[in-house]
C-alpha cells in the first residue's frame, strides 16, 4: 500500500505506483492488465511482479467501462431450485467451475432458471451485458435459452451436446454412450441377461445417449431389448425408486439394472431392499457418474466415472476462448468404470 499525503492514511495502488515499480510506461501495465497483447515477455514479468509488490487489485469497474465487459462468467441451471441442492453433480461441476475461473480472477455468477418466467428474466439480464458468457448445465429439448443466447451473440458452453442445436453451440460432455455401454457389457460380463434400465430424462442428451448405449450392446449380444426392462427417470432418487418398483412389477426375473445415475441408483437400491432382493447377489447394480451418491450406497456402487474435474475445466477453457473471439468448439471425454460392492 501507498502512503497518502492526507492524515497518513494508506491508499490503495494504482497502475501508476505499478508502472513506477516495474520501470514500464502505464500503457504496457495497461496492455498486461487486457491480455497481454504486443507485450515483451520481460516486460510482462516486470509488471506481474510489480503487481505482487505492490498488491494492487485491479478495479473492475472501471476497466469494465473502458473493455465493455464485465469480467464474469455466469453458471446458469436450468432446473428447479431444489434439483440444485439434491444432485451433486451439480455442485461439483459449479465447483470445479468456480476454481478455474479463479485461475483467471473471474467470479462466477449462479443462476437458476427452473420456470419459464425464471428463464426470461436471466436471459434479459444475461443479454443486458451483465456477464461476459455463460456455461449451461442440463438444457433439456424445447427449452429455448441456448438458442436465444447463442442467437443474440452470447459465448455460451454446454454441459453436454445441446439437442437440435448442431455446431450452434460449444459444448464439453462426457461420452454417455460408450459408457453406458461399457456397464452393459460389464452386467453382461457377470452372467446377467435380464437388465434392466432406468433412464435419465429422455429429452436431455445424457438421457438419450446412455439409452441407445445400452440398446446397442444388447443387440449386439443377441439379446432382444425388451420394452418392459425400460423405464424412464428424471435423475432424482425418488424416480429411481419408483422406476426399479415398475421393472420389479414387469419383470420379476429381473437380475441387474444399469442407472443413468448414481442419485437414481440410490433409489433403485432402496427399492431392492425393501422388495428382499439382494445386491449384488440377486440383483447387480450399476450406476453413472461416479458422484459422492456412489460412495454414500449400501453397498457401494459400481459406476460409470464421469472426469467432472476435466469437464469444469474444459468448459471453462473453451468459453474464454470464445470470449476472446474464436469459433464454437466441442470436447468429449472418455469415461471410466470403478467396480464395487454392487456388482
Amino acid at each position: 500500500m501507498t502512503m497518502s499525503n492526507t492524515g497518513g492514511r494508506r491508499r490503495p495502488p494504482t497502475i501508476h505506483d505499478v508502472a513506477r515499480e516495474a520501470g514500464v510506461s502505464r500503457g504496457t501495465v495497461s496492455r498486461v492488465l487486457n491480455g497481454g497483447h504486443y507485450v515483451s515477455p520481460a516486460a510482462q514479468e516486470a509488471v506481474n511482479a510489480a503487481i505482487r509488490k505492490t498488491g494492487y487489485v485491479v478495479n473492475r469497474h472501471a476497466r469494465s467501462l473502458i473493455t465493455g465487459r464485465s469480467d464474469s462468467v455466469g453458471f446458469l441451471l436450468t432446473e428447479p431450485q431444489e434439483k440444485f441442492f439434491e444432485d451433486p453433480n451439480f455442485n461439483v461441476l459449479l465447483r470445479g467451475c468456480t476454481q478455474a475461473l479463479a485461475a483467471h480472477d473471474i467470479p462466477l455468477l449462479l443462476m437458476l432458471a427452473g420456470t419459464e418466467d425464471e428463464r426470461r428474466r436471466i436471459t434479459r439480464y444475461i443479454t443486458s451485458g451483465h456477464v461476459d458468457g455463460v456455461l449451461l448445465v442440463s438444457s433439456h429439448s424445447g427449452n429455448p435459452v441456448a438458442e436465444e443466447l447463442s442467437e443474440a451473440g452470447v459465448p455460451l458452453v454446454a454441459c453436454g451436446k445441446p439437442i437440435g442445436l448442431g455446431s450452434k453451440v460449444s459444448y464439453v460432455a462426457a461420452d454417455d454412450r460408450d459408457g453406458a455401454r461399457d456397464m452393459t457389457r460389464h452386467l453382461l460380463s457377470l452372467g446377467r441377461r435380464r437388465i434392466g434400465t432406468v433412464t435419465g430424462p429422455l429429452d436431455t442428451p445424457g438421457g438419450i445417449e446412455r439409452l441407445a448405449g445400452y440398446k446397442e450392446v444388447l443387440a449386439e449380444s443377441g439379446i432382444d431389448v425388451d420394452g418392459d426392462l425400460i423405464v424412464s427417470g428424471d435423475y432424482s432418487r425418488l424416480s429411481g425408486e419408483r422406476g426399479a418398483e415398475r421393472l420389479l412389477a414387469q419383470v420379476p426375473d429381473l437380475d441387474a439394472v444399469f442407472v443413468a445415475s448414481d442419485l437414481m441408483a440410490r433409489g433403485v437400491l432402496t427399492t431392492l431392499e425393501r422388495a428382499g432382493r439382494r445386491v449384488p447377489e440377486d440383483v447387480a447394480v450399476g450406476g453413472f457418474d461416479d458422484s459422492p451418491a456412489a460412495l454414500a450406497s449400501s453397498p457401494e456402487l459400481t459406476t460409470m466415472r464421469q472426469p467432472f474435474d476435466r469437464i469444469s475445466a474444459e468448459m471453462v477453457r473453451v468459453l474464454l476462448a470464445q470470449i476472446g473471439g474464436e469459433d464454437t468448439a466441442a470436447v468429449i471425454l472418455p469415461t471410466e468404470l470403478v467396480k464395487r460392492e454392487s456388482t
